[in-house]
């Protein structure tokens, strides 16, 4: 079964968190697919990664830019992997029914939105039932994460 870690945002937002996550993702020499909850979303996320911070280089791209299988990051509102991932962003409350075809997939919610944890506990029962392994990330006011439970 897939590794399914639910990411509790507390310090920063979803647009700060997660290219940390991505950059450790690259570093470990796997492929990532983020899923956001539009198009718009994607587009303003692909916007933001190229200049999220000063030093940084995220290569990632999405539909627009075409040539998904060059891409080491692929951001898209549609449940597709054409970049051969094995990692899945789930970010917005965005749900997969393909959990099964990556290694591990990181569930980044808002914890400060009472919606965003009520959806989130509702796919980690669904997970669970489902028979996946879970861990649950706390993000710490410097903006790290520590695994709780």
């Amino acid at each position: 079964m897939t590794e399914i870690g639910f990411y509790h945002l507390t310090a920063t937002a979803m647009d700060r968190a997660l290219p940390k996550l991505l950059e450790r993702t690259l570093e470990a020499g796997e492929r990532a697919v983020v899923r956001l909850a539009s198009e718009e979303r994607v587009q303003a996320l692909n916007a933001h990664l190229w200049v999220y911070e000063e030093k940084s280089w995220l290569p990632h791209g999405c539909r627009k830019d075409g040539e998904a299988e060059l891409q080491p990051v692929w951001l898209t509102e549609r449940e597709e992997n054409p970049n051969g991932a094995t990692f899945l962003f789930l970010a917005e409350g965005m749900e997969a029914s393909d959990l099964d075809s990556f290694k591990r997939v990181f569930d980044l919610f808002d914890g400060r939105d009472d919606q965003a944890v009520a959806a989130a506990r509702a796919r980690w029962k669904t997970a669970r039932e489902a028979g996946h392994t879970l861990t649950y990330w706390r993000q710490k006011d410097n903006g790290g994460w520590e695994k709780a439970g």
